[in-house]
Order: structure tokens, then C-alpha cells, then sequence
């Protein structure tokens, strides 16, 4: 006679937004207390003072948490430009090419032009053509998806490559100083293409545009015409072609504006931010945002505690590598154990584990 498991799994019908968020939460504090015990396996640290270095590093001071808003901007920009994408099915992994385009249109105008027009145009032109260059490139893989059936997340990784050998390209002619093999930051004397400080705060206009952003992004997926076709056509296409929605469209349409919030990301970054452009200007965050995007239900303004969340932890990750004396390769482990919680909490969101009264 063959014994019934102790536990058994189901998949859950729905769950409310209360315990969703309890688990997230109880996923972070598991991660946190892993982290600690990795840590302390290392080390030989008191956890407790871990705790505090995670704090410190990303809100013990007001330079820090500036620094840690800074790259929560950037991230939850580029979350936000994935999500339509995302949830027409339409799998752009090509966050990091946008965005690196998009800085790369910000620094050709700013070392172009910074003396022949005035910066509210200069900075009007760099918004702009970091928005046009970012959709270009995301509309590369959707013309072939849309046309020859071809592979959008394979096509837009290796778009990634292609935007980084670009930008390699470009930096042999901008260098400075001469060998260097780096643009160094671009117009520090006369700030030209740099947004402008507002309430003594650097980045003011950085708040400013990705809230807009945000919120924009939030109304158009959940209460317009077109983000009711997003829906329809990553549901089922052929549901959607018999409803009269042309997929063609909606597809360029919505990557077209993808690519273009991922370009302004680039825009975010070389204007207001790193004031520079290199191969690693999108640092990585065109990954991390599809994390975010993907935990947040491609709805924006959940993105922003998730985005908070996972810069907070990576900026205590870099905190506890540099204070306790780990490699530089610390950080991006404990990371590591952060999201893997994280995503795990994913599990327990959509299935429930129950002891098996049998």
C-alpha cells in the first residue's frame, strides 16, 4: 500500500495583495538572514552588525541616499519601459542596447553641440533623440518578429552586444585624454547638456521625469484603448486578430515604446547622472529591470517598492564587501542570494503548500 505524500502542492486561484506582499517581505528578511550567515562564514562577523552595514551602505548618510535614489530611478526607468513589452509577450531582453543607444545619442549631442545652442535645446534635443534612438533600436527585432517570425529574445540580446561594440567605436574618437580609452566626464567646466540642479538637488529632474513616466505608463497598460490591445494580443494573437486588433501594429507600437522610455534611461544616465558614456553605462540594469517588471505584474507603480528594494540590498551588498574587506566579486554573490529569495517568494505566490490530511 503506497503512502500519501506528508505535503502536497496546488496552484493558487488568486491571492490578495496583504499576504503577497508578506511573503516578498519574508523573502527579503530570509535573504537578509542568509546573507548574514554567508557573512559570517567568511568573516566571522556578528550578524547584527550586518544588518547595520546593509543600512549604512545604502541609507546611513544623505550622500548615500541620494546615490541609492539615483540608481533607483534608473532601474525602475528602465522596469517601466519593459513592461509593455512584457506583457504583450514580447520578450526584450534588449533593455541594456536601448539604453546604451540612448546615452550614446545624449554624449554625441553634448560633445557636438554643447557650444553652438543654448542648453535648454541642447538638453530638449538630448531627451529626444535618446527617446528616437532607443526606439530605433528596439524596433529592429519587432520589424523581423512582426514580418519573418524570428526569435525576439535571441535578436535583441545580441542587439546588446552590437550597442556595446558601437559605443566602443565612438569612445576611440572621444577619448580624453588622448589613450585612455574613456570619455572622462563630458563638459564638467561648462555643464552644457547636464541637468540642471532645482532646490539645490542634482537630481530633481531625475525625479521628475521618471514619475511621469511611471505614472503615465500605470494609466496607459491599465485604462487606455491601446493597453487593453497590449493585453489582448499577449494573451492570444489569434483571439486578437479575431477581435479585429491588428498584432502587427500593436506589436511596433509597443516596442517602438519600449525602446524609446529604455533610450531616455540612457538619457537619465548621461545627462543627469554619470555625465559620461562607456560600454558599462547600463551597469547591468537592463537585466535587473526584468526582474522588477516581472515581480511587479508589469504594474509600474508596484515597480517602485520592488526597484527600492533591490537597491537598497545591492547597495548594502557593496557596503558589507568593502567594510569587512571581501573582493569586489562579494557584492554581486550577496546580490545573488537577494533575488534568488525574491524570485523564490514568486513560488509561494502562485502555489500553496498544505500538509496532506490524508
Amino acid at each position: 500500500m503506497s503512502k500519501e505524500p506528508f505535503l502536497r502542492m496546488s496552484k493558487r486561484e488568486s491571492i490578495g495583495a496583504g499576504k503577497a506582499a508578506l511573503i516578498y517581505i519574508i523573502a527579503l528578511l530570509l535573504s537578509m538572514v542568509a546573507c548574514a550567515g554567508v557573512i559570517y562564514l567568511l568573516v566571522r562577523m556578528n550578524p547584527i552588525d550586518v544588518y547595520k552595514a546593509i543600512f549604512d551602505g545604502a541609507l546611513g548618510s544623505k550622500r548615500r541616499i541620494w546615490i541609492t535614489v539615483r540608481d533607483l530611478l534608473i532601474l525602475l526607468c528602465i522596469a517601466v519601459g519593459l513592461a509593455p513589452a512584457f506583457r504583450m509577450r514580447f520578450w526584450n531582453i534588449g533593455a541594456e542596447g536601448q539604453v546604451l543607444v540612448g546615452g550614446l545619442v545624449s554624449a554625441a549631442l553634448m560633445i557636438n553641440l554643447a557650444d553652438r545652442i543654448p542648453n535648454v535645446l541642447l538638453i530638449i534635443l538630448m531627451f529626444a533623440g535618446s527617446a528616437a534612438g532607443g526606439m530605433i533600436w528596439g524596433l529592429i527585432p519587432t520589424v523581423f518578429k512582426a514580418k519573418w517570425k524570428t526569435n525576439e529574445t535571441l535578436f535583441t540580446l545580441m542587439l546588446n552586444y552590437v550597442a556595446m561594440q558601437i559605443v566602443t567605436f565612438c569612445i576611440v574618437f572621444w577619448e580624453k585624454p588622448k589613450g585612455s580609452n574613456a570619455v572622462g566626464i563630458i563638459n564638467q567646466q561648462t555643464r552644457a547638456g547636464w541637468l540642471p540642479e532645482m532646490f539645490g538637488n542634482d537630481y530633481f529632474w531625475n525625479i521628475v521625469i521618471v514619475a511621469v513616466l511611471t505614472v503615465f505608463m500605470f494609466i496607459y497598460l491599465k485604462y487606455s484603448k491601446r493597453g487593453y490591445e497590449i493585453a489582448v494580443v499577449g494573451e492570444s494573437e489569434r483571439t486578437a486578430r479575431y477581435a479585429g486588433i491588428s498584432v502587427r501594429s500593436v506589436m511596433l507600437r509597443t516596442m517602438a515604446l519600449s525602446g524609446a522610455i529604455c533610450g531616455i534611461a540612457g538619457f537619465i544616465i548621461v545627462s543627469g547622472s554619470g555625465h559620461t558614456i562607456s560600454t558599462s553605462t547600463a551597469g547591468g540594469r537592463g537585466f535587473t529591470a526584468i526582474i522588477v517588471a516581472w515581480l511587479a505584474k508589469f504594474n509600474t507603480l508596484s515597480m517602485v517598492l520592488i526597484a527600492f528594494g533591490i537597491t537598497f540590498m545591492e547597495k548594502g551588498a557593496i557596503q558589507i564587501a568593502s567594510q569587512y574587506g571581501l573582493n569586489e566579486n562579494a557584492s554581486d554573490v550577496l546580490l545573488g542570494i537577494i533575488l534568488f529569495f525574491i524570485l523564490g517568494a514568486e513560488f509561494f505566490i502562485n502555489y500553496k503548500v498544505e500538509r496532506n490530511h490524508k
